[in-house]
Protein backbone atom coordinates (compact mmCIF):
# COMPACT_ATOMS: atom_id res chain seq x y z
CA UNK A 1 0.00 0.00 0.00
CA UNK A 2 1.54 3.12 -1.43
CA UNK A 3 1.59 6.07 1.82
CA UNK A 4 1.41 9.91 0.50
CA UNK A 5 2.98 12.77 2.17
CA UNK A 6 2.23 16.06 1.09
CA UNK A 7 3.99 19.62 2.01
CA UNK A 8 4.27 23.14 1.00
CA UNK A 9 1.02 24.53 1.97
CA UNK A 10 0.62 27.82 4.02
CA UNK A 11 -0.62 30.69 3.87
CA UNK A 12 -0.16 33.74 1.24
CA UNK A 13 -1.66 37.15 -0.34
CA UNK A 14 -3.82 36.79 -3.27
CA UNK A 15 -1.69 36.72 -6.44
CA UNK A 16 0.57 34.88 -4.65
CA UNK A 17 2.23 31.12 -5.58
CA UNK A 18 2.88 27.98 -3.92
CA UNK A 19 4.19 24.56 -4.55
CA UNK A 20 2.75 21.46 -3.22
CA UNK A 21 4.78 18.64 -3.07
CA UNK A 22 3.37 15.00 -2.59
CA UNK A 23 6.18 12.20 -1.77
CA UNK A 24 4.97 8.60 -2.28
CA UNK A 25 6.62 5.27 -0.86
CA UNK A 26 7.14 2.40 -2.57
CA UNK A 27 8.51 1.16 -6.20
CA UNK A 28 5.17 1.25 -8.27
CA UNK A 29 5.02 5.15 -8.32
CA UNK A 30 5.88 5.64 -12.08
CA UNK A 31 2.65 3.45 -12.91
CA UNK A 32 -0.26 5.99 -10.54
CA UNK A 33 -1.95 8.14 -11.89
CA UNK A 34 -1.78 11.23 -9.44
CA UNK A 35 -4.26 13.76 -8.64
CA UNK A 36 -4.53 16.76 -6.63
CA UNK A 37 -7.85 17.29 -5.18
CA UNK A 38 -9.29 19.90 -2.95
CA UNK A 39 -12.01 20.59 -0.10
CA UNK A 40 -12.91 24.12 1.65
CA UNK A 41 -15.04 24.23 4.57
CA UNK A 42 -18.85 22.99 4.51
CA UNK A 43 -18.13 21.94 0.80
CA UNK A 44 -17.52 18.85 -1.19
CA UNK A 45 -13.85 17.58 -2.02
CA UNK A 46 -12.93 18.79 -5.93
CA UNK A 47 -10.30 17.60 -8.37
CA UNK A 48 -8.68 20.48 -9.26
CA UNK A 49 -5.67 18.25 -11.80
CA UNK A 50 -4.50 14.95 -12.67
CA UNK A 51 -1.17 13.56 -14.52
CA UNK A 52 -1.38 9.82 -15.90
CA UNK A 53 1.45 7.72 -15.50
CA UNK A 54 2.28 8.52 -18.91
CA UNK A 55 2.30 12.27 -18.04
CA UNK A 56 -0.91 13.72 -19.71
CA UNK A 57 -2.63 16.44 -17.47
CA UNK A 58 -5.37 17.42 -17.10
CA UNK A 59 -7.34 20.68 -14.90
CA UNK A 60 -10.57 21.79 -13.41
CA UNK A 61 -11.66 24.60 -15.29
CA UNK A 62 -11.38 27.08 -12.11
CA UNK A 63 -7.60 26.65 -12.06
CA UNK A 64 -6.42 26.24 -15.46
CA UNK A 65 -3.84 28.23 -16.69
CA UNK A 66 -3.17 29.48 -13.19
CA UNK A 67 -1.65 25.60 -11.85
CA UNK A 68 0.41 23.19 -12.69
CA UNK A 69 0.59 19.45 -11.88
CA UNK A 70 3.82 17.77 -12.65
CA UNK A 71 5.42 15.01 -11.45
CA UNK A 72 9.10 13.28 -11.12
CA UNK A 73 9.59 9.35 -10.82
CA UNK A 74 12.63 9.03 -9.87
CA UNK A 75 11.77 11.34 -6.84
CA UNK A 76 8.52 9.47 -6.43
CA UNK A 77 6.97 12.94 -6.18
CA UNK A 78 4.18 14.91 -7.58
CA UNK A 79 3.87 18.35 -7.94
CA UNK A 80 1.27 21.10 -7.70
CA UNK A 81 2.57 24.59 -8.65
CA UNK A 82 0.31 26.93 -8.07
CA UNK A 83 0.18 30.70 -9.29
CA UNK A 84 -2.26 34.04 -9.28
CA UNK A 85 -3.98 32.72 -6.51
CA UNK A 86 -6.99 33.81 -5.09
CA UNK A 87 -9.32 33.79 -1.97
CA UNK A 88 -11.18 31.06 -3.43
CA UNK A 89 -8.30 28.71 -4.03
CA UNK A 90 -8.68 28.73 0.42
CA UNK A 91 -8.69 24.97 0.73
CA UNK A 92 -7.18 21.28 2.28
CA UNK A 93 -5.16 20.21 -0.65
CA UNK A 94 -5.20 16.41 -0.71
CA UNK A 95 -2.52 14.28 -2.87
CA UNK A 96 -4.53 11.51 -4.46
CA UNK A 97 -2.82 7.96 -6.21
CA UNK A 98 -4.78 5.54 -8.41
CA UNK A 99 -2.99 1.68 -8.98
CA UNK A 100 -3.56 0.26 -12.40
CA UNK A 101 -5.86 -2.20 -10.22
CA UNK A 102 -8.28 1.13 -9.21
CA UNK A 103 -6.87 1.13 -6.27
CA UNK A 104 -6.80 4.77 -4.59
CA UNK A 105 -5.10 6.53 -1.76
CA UNK A 106 -4.84 9.66 0.14
CA UNK A 107 -2.54 11.60 1.61
CA UNK A 108 -3.30 13.47 4.52
CA UNK A 109 -3.80 16.78 2.89
CA UNK A 110 -1.83 20.18 3.49
CA UNK A 111 -4.00 23.86 3.97
CA UNK A 112 -3.49 26.41 1.62
CA UNK A 113 -5.30 29.94 2.92
CA UNK A 114 -5.47 33.09 0.35
CA UNK A 115 -5.56 35.94 2.39
CA UNK A 116 -4.14 39.46 2.92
Amino acid sequence: QVQLVESGGGLVQPGGSLRLSCAASGSMFRLYAMSWYRQAPGKQRDLVATITSGGSTSYADSVKGRFTISRDNAKNTVYLQMNSLKPEDTAVYYCNALNPFGTTTWGQGTQVTVSS
